[in-house]
């Protein structure tokens, strides 16, 4: 209902929203040259009222040179509409296709309904012509002409009266505004409110800069083009190139119609018009792809479906100039929502940022059997960081996640299913993709089954054994994992292992269970020593406190735990350089235990 009321509020009250908004913003456009103007030691009214009047020229010099270029288009017109009558005259010539259609067309108008079988036609007297009358208008005075032309320009006029007021003031009075607003934000808050605005303007000013000097290198860039091209009048078109992209998604394309129908009509064959056509929708291109996704991404902090809602909504509300104003509005919108905890909804729904943490996205991914997306995840997050820290950060977490669903009892065993054999996949992807190390571990730690990765008793701790023996393989370590998903050896070791990993994910195995796990490794393999890897657990909680009371070596991160594995096979020997294999060595020679 408030919303209903607010957007009411917008729609009926936008003759006095519209020159408020703009005068905002134009203000938050020209804050840094009064800024360099008070630094210079120009007092601050007439700082403001240069900043106002050299933006206005501005504008109005812009204005000026639009119409004169709009009349000199307009006096060439006469010469352009023989080229397009030469040019639909070729057309025709060429196969008449065009009389063709349309006599095709002015017959099936006016051919008349054929009569039914069996009845005679009807033949009607024909209707009396009626008379024509013509009412003349009795010429208009002088004050009718006047009146006729002051009235279109009265509400543009008015606007720029009320937005050049507004400016001004909004200028010399910006600390004060600033505090009031602060007040009514809430004074006891004062940290908070000042990060919101001070983010909103740097966002806008930011935004404003960027999306000035695209726009204007684009114009430059279709005005050059198009005098190289031929097209007449190129100023006149690269500056509304430039005014058009303002409008998200389509201006440029809007822009580019007129130069189009313009090559038409002066160039007598096609080749002018097929040269502006790809012009705009190359210079568009890279513009919208390549410029600004890097540019935009770091100033509005919007996504591009946030961006076309805003557009519509907007231009729905205001018209054209609510198209223009669409973009800085929605941010401050996600402004608001950053700051204001009631509001945090508009930065999840018109925000860049994911809508879901790496592990959160990883999760969901693995429990609908998306494992592409997986893999795709994967690719990228590892061109950022090393594989033990992706691990670390990403799909570990996704295990404790599903560890949690299933204490609560909220993961049915078909999804459970789905989300380990997605995950097995993704090891076994990981494995093909992996690189040489550069340097390898003593060769008795090369060997198959040196090293022997276990899970726990938990359901998911089989998981975090397979994740763990995937880095160790990828450091250059023979891994064993007994019965687990993913790159289970085919063979067993030949010789006892070096050193038995056991994982666990807490919330799975009790505490009495992992005492169990141990001492049965110690019994069974005598003289081995044990690390237990027990992700993210407590410090002091009944888990790790019953590792450490059997003394085994103790991790709570995966990328401590590879630490642990290399230091501990570097104590026999130092890490060595991998060596070359010999070109008629066969595959495996030498990878035995030391």
């Amino acid at each position: 209902m408030h919303a209903v009321l607010l957007v009411a509020v917008l729609y009926f009250g936008r003759e006095l929203f519209i020159p408020l908004v703009l005068a905002v913003l134009l203000g938050f456009v020209l804050a840094p040259l009064v800024r360099v103007l008070r630094q210079v030691h120009v007092p601050r009214p007439p700082a403001v009222l240069l900043s106002v009047l050299l933006a206005f020229a501005l504008i109005l010099g812009v204005g000026a040179m639009l119409g004169r270029q709009v009349s000199l288009l307009a006096e060439n017109l006469p010469a352009y509409q023989t080229t397009v009558q030469a040019k639909l005259a070729g057309l025709r010539a060429a196969g008449g296709w065009l009389d063709k259609l349309s006599g095709t067309l002015a017959e099936m108008r006016h051919a008349a309904p054929a009569p039914a079988a069996g009845t005679a036609p009807t033949t009607t007297a024909p209707e009396p012509r009626p008379l024509p009358v013509e009412v003349r208008a009795p010429e208009p005075g002088a004050l009718q002409t006047l009146r006729d032309v002051a009235e279109p320009l009265l509400g543009p006029l008015a606007t720029v009266a009320m937005v050049l007021i507004l400016v001004v003031f909004i200028l010399l009075y910006r600390e004060d505004l600033r505090d009031r607003l602060i007040r009514l934000a809430g004074a006891r808050d004062l940290h908070r409110t000042m990060a919101a605005m001070d983010d909103a303007a740097y966002r806008l000013s930011r935004y404003f800069l960027a999306q000035t000097a695209m726009n204007a290198g684009f114009g430059v860039f279709i005005a050059v083009a198009l005098w190289i091209i031929g097209v007449p009048n190129p100023a006149l078109w690269g500056v509304v190139a430039g005014m058009a992209r303002f409008i998200p998604f389509i201006g440029a394309y809007m822009a580019g119609a007129f130069p189009a129908v313009l090559a038409v009509a002066v160039d007598p064959g096609w080749g002018m018009l097929l040269a502006v056509l790809g012009l705009f929708a190359s210079s568009e291109l890279v513009m919208g792809q390549v410029l600004e996704p890097w540019v935009f991404g770091q100033s509005t902090g919007l996504s591009p479906i946030a961006i076309i809602a805003a557009a519509t909504f907007w231009t729905w509300l205001w018209g054209p100039v609510g198209l223009l104003l669409s973009v800085p509005l929605t941010v401050c919108l996600v402004v608001l929502g950053r700051h204001v905890e009631t509001l945090a909804f508009l930065e999840v729904a018109l925000g860049d940022q994911p809508a879901l943490e790496p592990e959160e996205l990883f999760y969901q991914r693995a429990l609908a059997g998306d494992t592409d997306a997986l893999i795709e995840q994967a690719e990228k997050c590892l061109r950022e960081k090393p594989l033990a820290a992706y691990i670390d950060a990403v799909a570990m977490p996704a295990l404790r996640l599903a560890q949690l669903d299933l204490a609560r009892g909220s993961l049915a065993e078909e999804r459970l299913e789905r989300f380990r054999s997605s995950l097995g996949e993704l090891v076994e992807d990981l494995e093909e993709a992996a690189e040489e190390p550069e340097a390898l571990p003593p060769l008795g730690w090369r060997a198959p089954g040196a090293v022997l990765c276990l899970g726990g008793r938990g359901p998911l701790d089989s998981l975090a054994a397979a994740l763990l023996a995937r880095v160790l393989a990828a450091q250059g370590f023979g891994v064993q994992q007994g019965g687990l998903i993913g790159n289970a050896a085919g063979t067993g070791p030949t010789a006892p292992p070096r050193l038995a990993c056991f994982c666990f994910i807490e919330g799975g195995s009790s505490a009495a269970t992992a005492r169990t796990l141990l001492r049965r490794q110690r019994r069974r393999l005598p003289g081995v020593p044990s690390l237990a890897l027990a992700w993210q657990a407590a410090a002091e909680g009944g888990l790790m406190q019953a590792l450490r009371a059997e003394d085994a070596m103790l991790a709570a991160t995966l990328p401590e735990a590879v630490t642990a594995v290399v230091g501990l096979a570097g104590q026999a020997m130092p890490v060595v350089p991998r060596p070359e294999p010999p070109a008629a060595e066969e595959p495996g020679v030498g990878l035995v235990p030391a």
